[in-house]
């Protein structure tokens, strides 16, 4: 299995090297890479017990594999097929395979590290590959948002080092065990990064723009699976060490709260899909124990949702309620609402109640909160107007569907996974919370316009919002140390 292990973390980086040698296998490649990785996914499920390989024991360089991150390899998997199958018949180049096959590399090896070093190195190369995606259309705009967000995920990346020689320096060891007995600045600036990488709380004010203004396959990318990179080491680090998940869940009701806010009254679709994406990933670190299937779950709605809001009529949701979408794409477009807002029937119902059941005390009310939220937001598409006689924004390709296909079937599908879930007092709670958002939605938020400020989004005071919650953490760390 060792073999196995290291064969299968090679693998997407020798196939997009290869791409460059041999572009004509571009796609080819691609699809055999994401194959092998659902695969191994499978396979670590069917373990007994975890996998742990140990490189250098001095320094704690180790690798743990167990159903959380195969949880996060699987979402990679199918996200990346997805966007792979929307891409197949359009004009991209292999320089664009070749470096979603080494981002999905990459956060493969960020889901197994259980040292600070290894996530180090796993977290550079998926943000460098990450910009590389978003710079590709080669226009100003796209070059300027490649840059902004590269510039904010090294600023945090420095923060983080810091960090990691504190706790080498404390334990002799890059162990994320290390942080038990590591001075309260080093957990600061180490999840300040982690905070800031995954688009967490106001950490992640980055993400609205660099998301809502990729292309649709990157987006998807950027939503469905990059920001998880982030969020995945603070999971197993609450799981790790229960003196820290505190801190955790904290910052996921902050998240939960703060996105679903602020999408609420989002005009534009993907920017409104964005903040949700901040929201929903304070749903995936509020309850670490199920944090993996949220996110699987997550991770396959909102790609779907990203790659139909790129061929939706307009992003303004004012000209889509006078400018009616095709029943076709409205159908799957309403289905990945419902599932998102936790409607049964689908694997994001089981999700939210999985989540709701795992909640300490004191989240219960802000999280379901957050939950009538959700509601609320996804009512804005699921409520738009639309006809069969209706023109998308351009014509539907076969990848699309088959793109559509993959995510919404693999919803379906992990509906069976938790099916214990299904009780009669969760399914009458769920459909009250969509019922209620719904409501909500139709009779007040519908009427109200508000223009919420865009601040904290500007450039100049991203480092800015980055340091204030580095000392936040700070002193939670101190009242917990």
């Amino acid at each position: 299995m060792n073999t196995l292990t290291i064969g299968w973390m090679a693998l997407p980086f020798l196939a997009g090297f290869t791409i460059f040698i041999i572009p004509q296998l571009d796609r080819y490649l691609a699809t055999l890479t994401v194959v092998a990785s659902a695969a191994f996914a499978a396979k670590i499920f069917l373990l007994e017990s975890p996998l742990a390989l140990q490189f250098i024991d001095s320094a704690g360089v180790t690798l743990f594999i167990d159903p959380v991150s195969a949880y996060f390899i699987l979402t990679n998997a199918l996200v990346t097929a997805a966007v792979i199958f929307y891409c197949w018949q359009t004009e991209k180049t292999a320089f664009f395979y070749a470096q979603m096959i080494i981002l999905h590399g990459s956060l493969n090896a960020a889901f197994i590290c259980t040292d600070f070093m290894s996530l180090y190195v796993a977290l550079e190369v998926s943000g460098i590959a990450a910009a590389l995606l978003v710079s590709y259309p080669r226009t100003n705009r796209s070059i300027w948002v490649a840059l902004r967000y590269l510039f904010v995920s090294n600023i945090a990346m420095l923060f983080y080092l810091v960090g990691a020689v504190l706790v080498y320096k404390s334990s002799h060891s890059f162990s994320f065990e290390g942080l038990r007995g590591a001075p309260p600045e080093a957990l600061a600036l180490i999840f300040m990064a982690l905070l800031t990488k995954a688009g967490i709380f106001v950490s992640g004010l980055w993400l609205p723009l660099t998301h809502s203004e990729s292309e649709t396959p990157v987006s998807a990318l950027l939503s469905g699976i990059v920001v998880k990179a982030g969020a995945y080491p603070l999971v197993r680090c609450a799981l790790i060490l229960e003196e820290v998940s505190p801190i955790v869940q904290i910052f996921g009701v902050g998240a939960a709260i703060f996105g679903v806010s602020y999408a609420v009254f989002e005009k534009d679709t993907k920017r409104l899909l964005a903040f949700s994406t901040i929201s929903q990933l304070g749903w995936i670190i509020s309850a670490p124990e199920v944090a993996g299937f949220y996110a699987l779950t997550h991770g396959l709605v909102k790609s779907s949702l990203f790659l139909m809001a790129g061929n939706l009529p307009s992003r303004d949701f004012q000209v889509l309620q006078t400018k009616p979408m095709n029943t076709a794409l409205w159908i799957p477009l309403c289905l990945g609402g419902l599932s998102i807002s936790g409607f049964p029937l689908f694997a994001g119902f089981e999700a939210k109640m999985l989540t709701l059941q795992n909640l300490v005390s004191w989240q219960s009310i802000s999280m379901n909160l957050a939950a009538v939220g959700t509601v609320i937001c996804f009512s804005k598409l699921i409520f738009l107007p639309h006809n069969f006689k209706a023109d998308s924004k351009q014509p539907l390709r076969v990848g699309f569907w088959l793109a559509i296909a993959l995510l919404l079937g693999g919803l379906m599908v992990a509906n069976a996974v938790h099916y214990e879930v299904y009780t009669v007092a969760n399914i009458l709670k769920a459909i009250g919370i969509v019922a209620g958002g719904a409501v909500i939605y139709l009779a007040v938020i519908q009427r109200w316009v508000v223009n919420l400020p865009r601040m904290f989004e500007e450039f100049e005071h991203l480092v800015g919002v980055m340091s204030l919650i580095s000392v936040l953490l700070f002193w939670f760390a101190w009242s917990w140390h």
